[in-house]
């Protein structure tokens, strides 16, 4: 694959067999893997830093069901590992 980005850093990926070079826009400026990775996670923690406070505490908290696999496996210390997780997001994000 041959990657390229436009002016607002929209990224498109072409055939590197040079088949669709056809559809590769004059202002496309070719871009590696690695450009592509750090652009989508530019992306990313733009897109997080929008999200409310709820939202940033609830995208952060530990899946309910590993709690309650603990419980129903009897492992306490698996219960206790979520415990710990839903705190540690608590003390990250505190009540506003």
């Amino acid at each position: 694959m041959k990657h390229y980005k436009d002016s607002n850093n929209n990224i498109f990926a072409f055939a590197s067999d040079g088949s669709q070079d056809h559809l590769i826009q004059n202002d496309y400026v070719q871009i590696t893997s690695q450009d592509v990775a750090s652009i989508n996670q530019a992306k990313q923690q733009d897109a997080f830093n929008t999200l409310s406070y709820a939202e940033k505490r609830a995208t952060e908290y530990p899946d309910f069901r590993d709690y309650l696999d603990g419980i129903v496996k009897g492992n306490k210390s698996q219960v206790q590992a979520y415990i710990d997780a839903c705190l540690a997001v608590k003390e990250k994000y505190p009540k506003e």
